[in-house]
């Protein structure tokens, strides 16, 4: 069974970093895809930033580029989120994903693994 845990989320002033963790368990992850998605209050959830267990084809939403980095340990079986420079606007819960297909995407119905969520709060 496949698990998705969380952690680093926190409350940082605008400005500031946050290193977000998505431990994973209960398969092999090599041919997968791994996502991070995030969801503010009243809004739709949306894509932060996807990549390939194997590091290649990363993406990024426009509004992270440049400020937000997804990357992964193998020997952790960790995905990793580094967020600089964050914003008020990057106040969320943050979500980490899993899809199976290998498919990196921007849509969350192609990922069918998704953890508890992160709460992650930018002050101004």
């Amino acid at each position: 069974q496949v698990q998705l845990v969380e952690s680093g989320g926190g409350l940082v002033q605008a400005g500031g970093s946050l290193r977000l963790s998505c431990a994973a368990s209960g398969r092999t992850f090599s041919s997968y895809a791994m996502g991070w998605f995030r969801q503010a209050p009243g809004k739709e959830r949306e894509f932060v930033a996807t990549m390939r267990w194997s590091g290649d084809n990363k993406y990024y939403a426009d509004s992270v580029k440049g400020r937000f980095t997804i990357s992964r340990d193998n020997t952790k079986n960790t995905v990793y989120l580094q967020m600089n420079s964050l914003k008020p606007e990057d106040t969320a819960v943050y979500y980490c994903a899993a899809g199976p297909r290998g498919v990196v995407a921007t849509t969350p119905r192609l990922y069918d693994y998704w953890g508890q969520g992160t709460q992650v709060t930018v002050s101004s």
